[in-house]
Protein backbone atom coordinates (compact mmCIF):
# COMPACT_ATOMS: atom_id res chain seq x y z
CA UNK A 1 0.00 0.00 0.00
CA UNK A 2 1.05 3.76 -0.91
CA UNK A 3 0.77 6.61 1.66
CA UNK A 4 0.66 9.62 -0.50
CA UNK A 5 -0.22 13.26 0.74
CA UNK A 6 -0.78 16.38 -1.38
CA UNK A 7 0.58 19.80 0.21
CA UNK A 8 0.80 23.42 -1.03
CA UNK A 9 -0.59 27.03 -0.28
CA UNK A 10 -4.13 27.33 1.04
CA UNK A 11 -6.19 28.26 -1.80
CA UNK A 12 -3.62 26.43 -4.91
CA UNK A 13 -6.22 24.03 -5.59
CA UNK A 14 -5.13 21.06 -3.45
CA UNK A 15 -8.27 19.44 -2.81
CA UNK A 16 -9.78 20.14 -5.95
CA UNK A 17 -6.15 18.39 -7.56
CA UNK A 18 -6.79 15.53 -5.44
CA UNK A 19 -10.19 14.52 -5.86
CA UNK A 20 -9.72 15.16 -9.68
CA UNK A 21 -6.63 12.85 -9.66
CA UNK A 22 -7.62 10.12 -7.36
CA UNK A 23 -10.71 10.00 -9.40
CA UNK A 24 -8.97 8.66 -12.40
CA UNK A 25 -6.75 6.51 -10.06
CA UNK A 26 -9.68 4.47 -9.22
CA UNK A 27 -11.68 4.47 -12.34
CA UNK A 28 -9.11 4.40 -14.78
CA UNK A 29 -6.59 2.10 -13.13
CA UNK A 30 -8.24 -0.21 -10.87
CA UNK A 31 -6.47 1.51 -7.64
CA UNK A 32 -8.35 0.77 -4.25
CA UNK A 33 -8.02 4.11 -3.00
CA UNK A 34 -8.75 5.45 0.31
CA UNK A 35 -9.12 9.56 1.19
CA UNK A 36 -8.28 10.91 4.19
CA UNK A 37 -9.35 14.74 4.71
CA UNK A 38 -7.18 16.72 7.00
CA UNK A 39 -8.53 19.93 6.73
CA UNK A 40 -11.06 21.07 9.23
CA UNK A 41 -13.59 22.06 6.71
CA UNK A 42 -14.02 19.05 5.87
CA UNK A 43 -14.11 19.59 1.68
CA UNK A 44 -11.36 17.23 0.77
CA UNK A 45 -14.04 14.41 -0.51
CA UNK A 46 -16.86 16.48 -1.29
CA UNK A 47 -16.06 15.94 -5.17
CA UNK A 48 -15.90 12.09 -4.69
CA UNK A 49 -19.50 12.00 -2.81
CA UNK A 50 -21.31 14.60 -4.35
CA UNK A 51 -22.49 16.16 -1.06
CA UNK A 52 -21.65 19.74 0.73
CA UNK A 53 -19.38 17.84 3.79
CA UNK A 54 -18.80 14.80 5.33
CA UNK A 55 -19.53 13.96 9.01
CA UNK A 56 -15.77 14.11 10.54
CA UNK A 57 -14.54 11.67 13.01
CA UNK A 58 -13.82 14.29 15.38
CA UNK A 59 -17.36 15.47 15.16
CA UNK A 60 -19.27 12.19 16.00
CA UNK A 61 -16.66 11.09 18.52
CA UNK A 62 -17.48 14.30 20.39
CA UNK A 63 -21.39 13.13 19.85
CA UNK A 64 -20.68 9.61 20.76
CA UNK A 65 -18.30 10.21 23.48
CA UNK A 66 -14.98 8.98 22.45
CA UNK A 67 -13.54 8.25 19.55
CA UNK A 68 -13.83 4.63 21.14
CA UNK A 69 -17.13 4.48 20.91
CA UNK A 70 -17.06 4.41 16.85
CA UNK A 71 -17.35 2.11 14.11
CA UNK A 72 -15.56 1.86 10.98
CA UNK A 73 -19.05 2.34 9.27
CA UNK A 74 -19.54 5.28 11.24
CA UNK A 75 -16.88 7.36 9.45
CA UNK A 76 -16.03 5.70 6.38
CA UNK A 77 -18.09 6.35 3.19
CA UNK A 78 -17.85 5.06 -0.87
CA UNK A 79 -17.86 7.71 -3.25
CA UNK A 80 -17.56 7.88 -6.79
CA UNK A 81 -15.25 4.88 -8.29
CA UNK A 82 -15.97 3.36 -4.94
CA UNK A 83 -13.24 5.52 -3.44
CA UNK A 84 -13.18 5.58 0.41
CA UNK A 85 -13.93 8.59 2.35
CA UNK A 86 -12.62 9.74 5.72
CA UNK A 87 -12.50 13.28 7.03
CA UNK A 88 -10.53 14.21 10.07
CA UNK A 89 -12.46 17.36 10.87
CA UNK A 90 -11.29 19.61 13.39
CA UNK A 91 -11.79 22.35 16.71
CA UNK A 92 -13.84 25.17 16.78
CA UNK A 93 -11.92 28.11 14.73
CA UNK A 94 -9.76 29.79 17.36
CA UNK A 95 -10.01 27.09 19.79
CA UNK A 96 -7.54 24.04 20.31
CA UNK A 97 -5.21 22.38 18.02
CA UNK A 98 -6.60 21.43 14.36
CA UNK A 99 -3.92 18.65 14.08
CA UNK A 100 -5.54 17.08 17.31
CA UNK A 101 -8.08 15.76 14.03
CA UNK A 102 -5.40 14.77 11.82
CA UNK A 103 -3.78 12.10 14.40
CA UNK A 104 -7.17 11.02 16.04
CA UNK A 105 -8.56 9.65 12.84
CA UNK A 106 -5.49 8.12 11.55
CA UNK A 107 -4.85 6.38 14.53
CA UNK A 108 -8.67 5.07 14.68
CA UNK A 109 -8.48 3.83 11.30
CA UNK A 110 -5.34 2.04 11.50
CA UNK A 111 -6.25 0.44 14.72
CA UNK A 112 -9.73 -0.42 12.83
CA UNK A 113 -8.02 -2.18 10.11
CA UNK A 114 -9.45 0.95 7.80
CA UNK A 115 -6.38 0.31 5.47
CA UNK A 116 -6.59 -3.16 4.94
CA UNK A 117 -6.71 -4.51 1.27
CA UNK A 118 -5.83 -0.54 -0.15
CA UNK A 119 -3.39 0.54 -2.62
CA UNK A 120 -3.44 3.92 -1.92
CA UNK A 121 -4.20 6.11 0.73
CA UNK A 122 -4.65 9.92 0.14
CA UNK A 123 -3.75 12.66 2.44
CA UNK A 124 -4.97 16.04 1.50
CA UNK A 125 -3.26 18.25 3.95
CA UNK A 126 -5.07 22.05 5.13
CA UNK A 127 -2.16 24.74 3.79
CA UNK A 128 1.36 24.91 4.96
CA UNK A 129 3.83 22.58 7.22
CA UNK A 130 3.89 25.40 10.06
CA UNK A 131 1.81 23.71 12.53
CA UNK A 132 3.02 20.82 14.00
CA UNK A 133 -0.13 18.86 13.97
CA UNK A 134 -0.67 19.39 9.72
CA UNK A 135 3.14 18.08 9.51
CA UNK A 136 1.74 15.14 11.14
CA UNK A 137 1.31 12.77 7.94
CA UNK A 138 5.27 13.43 7.52
CA UNK A 139 5.99 13.85 11.10
CA UNK A 140 5.09 10.14 12.02
CA UNK A 141 6.27 8.79 8.46
CA UNK A 142 2.67 8.40 7.57
CA UNK A 143 2.90 9.78 3.88
CA UNK A 144 5.38 8.52 1.94
CA UNK A 145 5.25 10.19 -0.76
CA UNK A 146 4.57 13.98 -1.04
CA UNK A 147 3.04 15.43 -3.90
CA UNK A 148 3.15 19.88 -3.67
CA UNK A 149 0.46 21.44 -5.63
CA UNK A 150 1.98 24.71 -7.06
CA UNK A 151 1.71 27.50 -9.99
CA UNK A 152 3.83 30.33 -11.05
CA UNK A 153 2.45 32.58 -8.66
CA UNK A 154 5.05 34.36 -5.80
CA UNK A 155 3.59 32.50 -3.04
CA UNK A 156 2.39 29.51 -4.31
CA UNK A 157 5.92 28.88 -5.05
CA UNK A 158 7.49 30.39 -1.44
CA UNK A 159 5.11 27.74 0.21
CA UNK A 160 6.08 24.81 -2.11
CA UNK A 161 9.94 25.62 -1.12
CA UNK A 162 8.37 25.70 2.57
CA UNK A 163 7.34 22.41 2.46
CA UNK A 164 10.67 21.31 1.23
CA UNK A 165 12.05 22.39 4.23
CA UNK A 166 9.61 20.54 6.17
CA UNK A 167 10.49 17.19 4.37
CA UNK A 168 13.41 17.74 4.36
CA UNK A 169 13.64 18.03 8.26
CA UNK A 170 11.71 14.70 8.73
CA UNK A 171 13.38 12.81 5.42
CA UNK A 172 16.47 11.39 7.41
CA UNK A 173 14.60 10.14 10.60
CA UNK A 174 11.81 8.73 8.15
CA UNK A 175 10.98 7.58 4.97
CA UNK A 176 9.20 10.02 3.51
CA UNK A 177 10.18 11.37 0.28
CA UNK A 178 9.51 14.63 -2.29
CA UNK A 179 7.40 12.79 -5.05
CA UNK A 180 6.91 16.10 -7.39
CA UNK A 181 5.55 18.81 -8.10
CA UNK A 182 1.86 19.78 -9.67
CA UNK A 183 1.54 22.66 -11.78
CA UNK A 184 -2.18 23.98 -11.36
CA UNK A 185 -1.66 26.73 -14.17
CA UNK A 186 -2.88 29.96 -12.92
CA UNK A 187 -1.47 31.42 -16.14
CA UNK A 188 1.42 33.27 -15.41
CA UNK A 189 4.41 34.20 -17.69
CA UNK A 190 6.38 30.89 -18.56
CA UNK A 191 5.23 29.27 -16.01
CA UNK A 192 6.05 25.42 -17.25
CA UNK A 193 9.63 26.25 -17.53
CA UNK A 194 9.66 28.36 -14.09
CA UNK A 195 8.14 25.48 -11.82
CA UNK A 196 10.45 22.62 -14.43
CA UNK A 197 13.24 24.91 -12.75
CA UNK A 198 12.00 25.24 -9.49
CA UNK A 199 11.30 21.79 -9.31
CA UNK A 200 15.13 21.01 -10.70
CA UNK A 201 16.65 23.08 -7.59
CA UNK A 202 14.45 21.36 -5.17
CA UNK A 203 16.06 17.72 -6.48
CA UNK A 204 12.68 17.20 -7.86
CA UNK A 205 10.50 17.18 -11.07
CA UNK A 206 7.40 19.01 -12.62
CA UNK A 207 5.08 15.70 -12.48
CA UNK A 208 3.04 17.35 -14.26
CA UNK A 209 1.55 20.73 -15.74
CA UNK A 210 -2.31 21.05 -15.12
CA UNK A 211 -3.56 23.95 -17.82
CA UNK A 212 -6.39 26.20 -16.27
CA UNK A 213 -9.26 25.18 -17.94
CA UNK A 214 -13.39 26.35 -16.69
CA UNK A 215 -15.01 23.07 -16.87
CA UNK A 216 -13.17 22.37 -13.57
CA UNK A 217 -15.15 25.04 -12.05
CA UNK A 218 -18.16 23.69 -13.53
CA UNK A 219 -17.82 20.14 -12.36
CA UNK A 220 -17.17 21.78 -8.80
CA UNK A 221 -20.38 23.71 -8.75
CA UNK A 222 -21.89 20.57 -9.40
CA UNK A 223 -19.85 18.51 -6.33
CA UNK A 224 -18.43 16.30 -8.74
CA UNK A 225 -14.74 15.79 -10.29
CA UNK A 226 -14.46 16.07 -14.04
CA UNK A 227 -14.02 12.43 -14.56
CA UNK A 228 -17.94 12.26 -13.50
CA UNK A 229 -19.19 15.44 -14.95
CA UNK A 230 -17.38 14.67 -18.66
CA UNK A 231 -15.42 11.93 -18.93
CA UNK A 232 -14.00 12.65 -22.36
CA UNK A 233 -13.20 16.28 -21.89
CA UNK A 234 -9.88 17.11 -22.44
CA UNK A 235 -9.11 18.07 -18.61
CA UNK A 236 -10.14 14.76 -17.49
CA UNK A 237 -7.28 13.16 -19.60
CA UNK A 238 -4.90 15.76 -18.03
CA UNK A 239 -6.12 14.10 -14.63
CA UNK A 240 -5.41 11.05 -15.63
CA UNK A 241 -1.96 11.49 -17.19
CA UNK A 242 -1.02 13.02 -13.54
CA UNK A 243 -2.32 9.95 -12.03
CA UNK A 244 -0.65 7.72 -14.59
CA UNK A 245 2.64 9.30 -13.38
CA UNK A 246 2.01 9.01 -9.97
CA UNK A 247 1.23 5.36 -10.50
CA UNK A 248 4.61 4.49 -11.66
CA UNK A 249 6.36 7.71 -10.18
CA UNK A 250 9.90 6.08 -8.97
CA UNK A 251 11.41 9.78 -8.48
CA UNK A 252 10.96 9.99 -5.03
CA UNK A 253 13.61 12.17 -2.97
CA UNK A 254 14.92 14.34 -0.39
CA UNK A 255 14.84 17.49 -1.59
CA UNK A 256 16.87 20.26 -1.16
CA UNK A 257 14.82 24.11 -0.42
CA UNK A 258 16.76 27.58 -1.33
CA UNK A 259 16.64 30.37 0.33
CA UNK A 260 14.06 33.27 -0.28
CA UNK A 261 16.87 35.62 -2.22
CA UNK A 262 17.32 32.53 -4.40
CA UNK A 263 13.72 32.15 -4.95
CA UNK A 264 13.58 35.49 -5.53
CA UNK A 265 16.64 35.58 -8.42
CA UNK A 266 14.76 32.87 -10.04
CA UNK A 267 11.51 34.83 -10.32
CA UNK A 268 13.11 38.08 -11.80
CA UNK A 269 16.04 35.65 -13.92
CA UNK A 270 12.60 34.23 -15.86
CA UNK A 271 11.35 38.08 -16.48
CA UNK A 272 8.27 37.72 -13.98
CA UNK A 273 8.97 40.71 -11.74
CA UNK A 274 10.74 42.75 -14.93
CA UNK A 275 6.95 42.07 -16.53
CA UNK A 276 5.45 43.46 -13.90
CA UNK A 277 7.94 46.37 -13.16
CA UNK A 278 7.57 46.74 -17.03
CA UNK A 279 3.84 46.52 -17.27
CA UNK A 280 3.65 49.42 -14.37
CA UNK A 281 5.88 52.13 -16.06
CA UNK A 282 3.64 51.26 -19.30
CA UNK A 283 0.33 52.30 -17.47
CA UNK A 284 3.08 55.51 -15.90
CA UNK A 285 4.12 56.84 -19.33
CA UNK A 286 0.43 55.98 -20.82
CA UNK A 287 -1.37 58.46 -17.81
CA UNK A 288 1.34 61.14 -18.46
CA UNK A 289 0.61 61.18 -22.32
CA UNK A 290 -2.75 61.93 -21.33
Amino acid sequence: MRQIAFYGKGGIGKSTTSQNTLAQLATKFGQKTMIVGCDPKADSTRLILNTKAQQTVLHLAAERGTVEDLELEDVVQQGFGDISCVECGGPEPGVGCAGRGIITAINFLEGQGAYDGLDFVSYDVLGDVVCGGFAMPIRENKAQEIYIVCSGEMMAMYAANNIARGILKYANSGGVRLGGLICNSRNTDREDELITELARRLNTQMIHFLPRNNVVQHAELRRMTVAQYSPEHAQAKEYELLANKILHNDMLTIPTPISMEELEDLLINFGVIEDEEAHIKAIQGQQKAV
